[in-house]
């Protein structure tokens, strides 16, 4: 397994070695540079070509013993790395997939090797080849973690914003989102606590008690200038 895995990674010809680094942190991207996809088609799932080993004589109990022996020394290239902040998935894309199985299982099978007789190290239980070789805790279960993770990082973030959101002093109405932006975008304007409705209702009053103040000084202006007229007339209105 670790020459396999050696001849993986070999490089094409006159491929960027410098891309090529970069690529290995980006999954399936570094193939495009390794020398091995010249040669095999794509296999449709993630990591190098399957290795498969098919195990025969002596005694189940030593069959049994060999396949754990081997998974036990190749683990490091067939076991996928963790993806970072996920869950229990598996980044398998520089891995080689290594299945197992028995002469004596196939043979045993009504359905031969299409039969569950595959074991993808790793993994306990008895499986089809194309079972075994897929990857459902890999870039797609990955996928979906991180687009649940989006998700909920999107949901608190609401939270915390709507914890945030301003409260009218006036009426206890919370701002909608324009009155929030506005009063985020001018500082330094006044009544700047005031929803949009209470804000309308406040220039609304200081209109009418601004109109009531001027016709009150114009009352009482009227009110001089007549009592002014009564006092410039003689008893039969005549001017003095």
């Amino acid at each position: 397994m670790r020459r396999y895995t050696e001849w993986f990674e070999l490089l094409a010809s006159k491929a960027d070695k410098v891309k090529a680094h970069a690529a290995r942190r980006d999954g399936a991207a570094v193939h495009d540079f390794r020398l091995w996809s010249r040669i095999y088609p794509a296999t449709g799932q993630e990591g190098y070509v399957p290795v498969a080993f098919v195990f025969t004589g002596r005694t189940e109990v030593q069959r049994a013993s060999r396949m754990r022996r081997l998974e036990q020394s190749a683990r490091r290239y067939f076991a996928g790395t963790p993806y970072p902040w996920a869950g229990f998935t598996a980044d398998y894309h520089q891995a080689a997939p290594v299945v197992v199985t028995e002469l004596e299982r196939i043979t045993a099978d009504p359905a031969g090797a299409a039969g569950r007789v595959w074991r993808r190290l790793g993994r306990e239980e008895w499986q089809t080849l194309s079972k075994a070789l897929d990857n459902p805790d890999g870039e797609r279960l990955y996928r979906v973690e991180k687009e649940q993770s989006r998700r909920r990082q999107a949901e608190r973030e609401a939270v915390e914003r709507e914890a945030q959101r301003p409260v009218c002093t006036r009426c206890g109405t919370k701002f909608t989102d324009e009155r929030w932006l506005w009063v985020q975008q001018h500082r330094t304007l006044p009544h700047r606590e005031l929803c949009d409705p209470c804000l309308d209702d406040h220039y609304e009053q200081v209109r009418a008690e601004k109109a009531a103040r001027i016709q009150a000084e114009e009352a009482v202006a009227r009110e001089a200038a007549e009592a002014d007229a009564k006092k410039g007339c003689g008893l039969f209105g005549r001017r003095r």
